[in-house]
């Protein structure tokens, strides 16, 4: 199976997830794409929506949905988003796309958060994809400082700047064993904006698809 039809066919499981009345929130990148184009099937189900990017929010409203801030929503019935690696822990790391602060956001806000992946993405442990983290422009090379601290390699992300107006330095050589720790490690760093491990609040569901078909994992 190409891996774009893995894409799709976990991003389409997704749509089993979806609650009457949801208050729906989307993530951003190419297996979410798939899920925008194949939500208006279940239009009838969904109350509002929120977008976690700009771009998200233009294919939204390209398939004819009205998107909404979440502080005109309150707390979501689910959030479905992809990942860049995702672990057996419920543990992932996301960025790759650049939405990493909003997304998290939005899963912080969700009762549920499904996650669609393809099986290129599950790993033992975190860390062989870069870590991104969101930093405001003046504590660039400051964070770097702190990052090369903790073993990691910080190399900016050139020509980037976030929907938020911000950085974004990708961490490579890390081995992340216990991603919440690292997580908070991150965070405490001043001028960090945002971590793009999810260990604190990861996934509760897991939609992997493989050549034989599609894998679910819950908590």
């Amino acid at each position: 199976m190409h891996q774009n039809e893995k894409k799709r066919q976990s991003a389409i499981a997704a749509l089993d997830y979806i609650p009457d009345g949801a208050r729906l929130g989307v993530g951003t990148g190419s297996t979410v794409n798939f899920f925008i184009d194949a939500l208006p099937e279940v239009r009838s189900k969904i109350d509002c929506v929120v977008a976690s990017s700009e771009a998200t929010r233009e294919r939204l409203e390209k398939n004819g949905f009205d998107v909404v801030d979440l502080s005109d929503t309150g707390d979501l019935d689910l959030y479905v988003d992809g990942a860049d690696e995702a672990n057996k822990h419920f543990h992932l790391i996301k960025g790759g796309g650049g939405a990493l602060t909003r997304e998290k956001v939005l899963a912080a806000a969700s009762r549920k958060f499904v996650c669609i992946i393809d099986d290129s993405k599950m790993v033992g442990a975190l860390g062989t994809f870069p870590l991104p983290v969101e930093v405001i422009p003046m504590a660039r090379s400051y964070v770097s400082r702190q990052i090369i601290k903790a073993r990691g390699q910080p190399i900016l992300r050139e020509g980037f700047v976030t929907d938020n107006g911000n950085q974004i330095i990708d961490v490579w050589k890390l081995n992340i064993t216990n991603p919440p720790e690292l997580e908070d490690r991150f965070n405490r760093v001043a001028g960090v904006v945002c971590v793009g491990i999810f260990g604190h609040r990861g996934a509760d569901v897991i939609l992997m698809a493989e050549k034989s078909g599609i894998t679910r994992l819950e908590k």
